[in-house]
């Protein structure tokens, strides 16, 4: 599978712009995401050719976002994750490189499974210290779990993303692959080339197309944050207890090999 496969694919489905896509935003919505080979990518999007449309920006169908999350010096917001506490928070700066835009990113998922982000626009793409922040502040102060002046930036992550609406815009896809991650703790760094996340967001749980391509390729629900994810990838100081099974699913879906080892 080479980009121009993906690219002669993308290129045969109805596009959408982003001014288009802004009233689909689904910022307080129910996610489920799935992971598999990116080697299923092509007869993916075969099948999604007549439900869906795809996002443009700038004439690109593919979009490159870059990330770097925020958490406290003992990593409590990774910790809520790792407790399986229902009501967790992620603190992030994404970046969306090809229209130049930033947003610090609040992102809450609650104890019905909603998740629901609030953000506000920002000139910083990463930061060294929340100290670089100004009007960033008062958003952090009203809207995080945590004294905004205990948060640091502790792992970025980089990303290709291509983006989906289904035809009567009730629902978006969003495909996530080339992932790689930075953390500033360890200086380890991980790139996942063989991977792709798929996210389905939705207001409400409804039927979904999407669902069931992905029910006939035989690709399976299953919980994955970038974020932690990423940490128990590059820092081996942190206890990923709840995340060994995860891995070892994964593991499997993409080498055969169910070790649970963290590739």
């Amino acid at each position: 599978m080479t980009m121009t496969d993906i690219n002669d694919r993308l290129s045969e489905m109805q596009t959408i712009t982003l001014q288009q896509m802004q009233d689909i935003r689904l910022m307080d919505r129910i996610d489920s995401k799935f992971v598999a080979p990116i080697s299923f990518l092509p007869v993916l999007l075969s099948k999604m050719q007549s439900l869906f449309m795809v996002q443009k920006i700038n004439d690109s169908l593919i979009t490159p976002y870059t990330t770097q999350y925020l958490d406290t010096d003992h990593l409590d917001l990774f910790l809520m994750h790792q407790n399986g506490k229902l009501n967790r928070q992620k603190v992030r700066i994404r970046s969306y490189v090809e229209s130049d835009l930033s947003f610090l990113e609040i992102k809450n998922k609650n104890n019905k499974k909603r998740t629901r982000k609030v953000r506000i626009s920002t000139c910083h793409a990463h930061i060294d210290s929340v100290d670089d922040f100004e009007e960033e502040v008062s958003f952090l102060e009203e809207n995080s779990l945590f004294e905004y002046h205990n948060l640091q930036p502790v792992l970025a992550n980089t990303f290709k993303r291509i983006t989906f609406v289904n035809n009567n815009k009730s629902e978006r896809i969003t495909v996530d692959f080339d992932l790689s991650f930075d953390n500033y703790r360890s200086g380890l760094k991980k790139n996942l080339e063989e991977l792709m996340v798929l996210e389905l967001k939705q207001d409400g749980w409804q039927h979904s197309d999407f669902r069931d391509i992905l029910l006939d390729l035989r690709i399976k629900p299953i919980s994955f944050s970038k974020y932690c994810m990423g940490t128990t990838l590059t820092n081996p100081n942190v206890k990923y207890n709840r995340f060994k099974a995860k891995w070892a699913i994964i593991n499997k879906i993409l080498t055969n090999d169910s070790n649970g080892n963290r590739f």
